[in-house]
């Protein structure tokens, strides 16, 4: 229950307007089922014919010392009255228009209490979404090394659609059922509290029953949710990876490691549906088994004239049963919320991820690059792992620095240092003399342009993709760009131009094309220090050219940081820096590199052969 609340705490309070007006509906509701349902007793005496019901009592003064005689009084006065007045059966049908219309305006009360859940539910829904979708945008990218997409789009879906399912529909338990129980037991309390305390001894035996089957939900849940997050991970790796099955004729052996996973998922959320399935029937059995005790022992108490008459007796066993149905959804609320509690704790493992790239209160605000990036004895490490080691290295501006030298060696951690995608553990990074941890994250990136290895595109049209994060672009701007980028003639041959969309990731395009809608992009961002992350490794040789083209223009007049796999792309580069696991091992241009005869001359050899 105190996670729960926790829960509730977190998300709710901007719904509170309907929480305050759902209340209201259910004390409404509560209040027009027991006096609607008094209606009975008269009835009961009419047809009957217990008690004086032919005879008008007397009308006595208020007493409330004596609710419930004074309620009778009132009830059995004016039922007199009216069979005084209009005779036993017309008082019937005036009665049991009453009770239509009390039910009538009882039934609306309902309707409006669970009408105004429904905003909190998809509300919460909703927020719970947006504060993931903001969260992952801001966490660095060293968390979803860690993590697996399909993982991550398991929370945001299954995991999430559970908190909805689970957590959100038990908002009845908090603002509902104690509501109906408090009202309900109150008035059984009134008719016979000797019969309301025989009935109690059965409650805390019935929830504690309910609570012993329900006590390994939570672990059972979490277990599922994990299987579920696999199973979407391995759609994520074969969407991926289609080509790959299909060239090495794998797709059984990924149908079997499929049909595992998900069957293992299946047997998991099996056995939690079970158990959850037993809340119904086991809170059915249970509560007639105490309306059956219950009738026996308030039976004995009318037989032997212990105050209780056969009318009220009856009215009592209606509002006792009328109680059972909001026990019942307590009980069930036992086991949904820890299902939803599972999955809150999974979503929470990305809410509440430490993101270690950090703004300082009071950054320093920069809107130019004007002198030079500065590598200060810079280390940095994954874990225990040293990838980069006493690292000094300058660039000034308008010159264009190439980083070469063996996979795996540190080049593209390197780069990643300028942008703080990472943070160094010892040294500095610094540009125009100011270390980037003191740099206001947005502006520092707003300097930096990149054109990465894998164009990262998006589903949408080519103008949205050139223009992004470029808000206020026209279509000469976005134009100029492509032309720059030599991709304005075949973005025209398309259908729509422009506007044609190019499909997940750029699928509908070569790899070339790909990359210089990149290039594009960058140019019309224009930053002042570009970073090139082996942009033509992957390309054929006429992609090549036409790449090479563009990010020759959008190199001019640029800071540029230049990964380079092919070393014929960077012959012309102010300062060429080889690295070795993790150090800078040679520095110099082309040919004084060549005539070292070290790293950079063995990488020339064998790319020459």
């Amino acid at each position: 229950m105190k996670e729960f609340l926790q829960v509730l705490r977190r998300f709710v309070p901007p719904y509170k307007k309907y929480l305050v007006l759902s209340v209201i509906f259910n004390i409404l509701s509560a209040v027009l089922n027991i006096f609607s349902f008094m209606a009975i007793m008269p009835i009961l005496q009419i047809i009957f014919k217990t008690g004086d019901a032919t005879a008008a009592a007397t009308l006595a003064p208020w007493d409330w010392g004596d609710l419930k005689g004074s309620l009778t009084n009132v009830g059995e006065y004016y039922v007199g009255r009216l069979i005084a007045d209009f005779g036993a059966s017309t008082t019937l049908l005036i009665i049991g228009l009453f009770l239509a219309f009390a039910t009538f305006l009882k039934t609306g009360a309902y309707f409006l209490s669970s009408a105004t859940i429904i905003p909190i539910r998809t509300g919460v829904v909703r927020d719970i979404r947006n504060q993931l979708y903001r969260k992952i945008t801001s966490l660095p990218l060293g968390f979803f090394s860690e993590e697996r997409k399909g993982d991550i789009i398991a929370r945001m879906s299954g995991d999430v659609q559970e908190i909805e399912s689970s957590i959100m529909s038990s908002l009845d338990m908090l603002f509902k059922n104690p509501i109906l129980i408090l009202f309900y037991f109150t008035t059984l309390v009134l008719i016979s509290w000797q019969l309301t305390l025989f009935t109690l001894i059965f409650v805390p035996l019935m929830g504690w029953v309910m609570g012993m089957v329900g006590r390994k939900l939570k672990q059972k849940s979490i277990k599922a949710q994990s299987l579920w997050s696999d199973t979407m991970s391995q759609v994520e790796e074969t969407l991926g990876g289609l080509r790959i099955i299909k060239a090495f004729c794998a797709e059984e052996k990924m149908n079997r490691r499929f049909d595992r996973i998900n069957s293992e998922y299946r047997e998991n959320i099996r056995r939690v549906n079970t158990r959850q399935q037993m809340a119904h029937p086991m809170s059915e059995f249970l509560g007639t088994l105490m309306i059956v005790i219950v009738m026996w022992f308030g039976g004995m108490l009318v037989l032997g004239g212990n105050g209780l008459s056969g009318p009220t007796f009856i009215y009592y066993m209606v509002i006792l049963y009328s109680i059972i149905n909001p026990l019942k959804e307590f009980s069930k609320a036992g086991y949904n919320i820890p299902k939803g509690l599972a999955s809150m704790e999974r979503v929470d493992k990305i809410l509440k991820a430490e993101n270690n790239i950090k703004e300082r209160p009071e950054p320093v605000h920069i809107s130019e690059f004007k002198s030079k990036i500065e590598f200060r004895d810079v280390s940095f490490r994954y874990g225990e792992k040293w990838v980069l080691r006493n690292i000094n290295l300058t660039v000034e501006k308008g010159k264009t620095i190439a980083i070469v030298g063996q996979s795996g060696g540190g080049k593209s951690t390197l780069v990643d240092l300028i942008p703080r995608y990472y943070d160094v553990q010892e040294g500095k990074v610094l540009i125009d003399g100011v270390n980037v941890k003191d740099m206001a994250i947005h502006d520092l990136r707003q300097l930096i342009g990149n054109v990465n290895q894998e164009a990262i595109l998006f589903n949408d049209s080519f103008r949205n993709n050139i223009s992004f994060g470029v808000s206020d672009a026209t279509q000469e701007q976005i134009e100029a760009a492509a032309r720059i980028a030599n991709a304005h003639d075949f973005i025209m041959e398309t259908e729509h131009g422009y506007d044609t969309n190019i499909g997940d990731r750029g699928s509908r395009l070569s790899g070339g094309q790909r990359q210089r809608i990149s290039i594009a992009r960058a140019i019309l961002k224009n930053p002042p220090i570009l970073i090139l992350d082996e942009a033509t490794s992957a390309l054929d040789t006429e992609s090549e050219r036409l790449v090479q083209q563009a990010l020759e223009h959008l190199m001019k007049t640029r800071t540029t940081v230049a990964i380079a796999h092919r070393l014929s792309t960077i012959k012309n580069a102010d300062e060429i820096c080889v690295m070795h696991e993790g150090r800078i091992v040679e520095r110099g241009t082309h040919d004084q590199l060549l005539a070292m005869d070290g790293y950079y001359k063995k990488l020339n050899d064998m790319q020459s052969l």
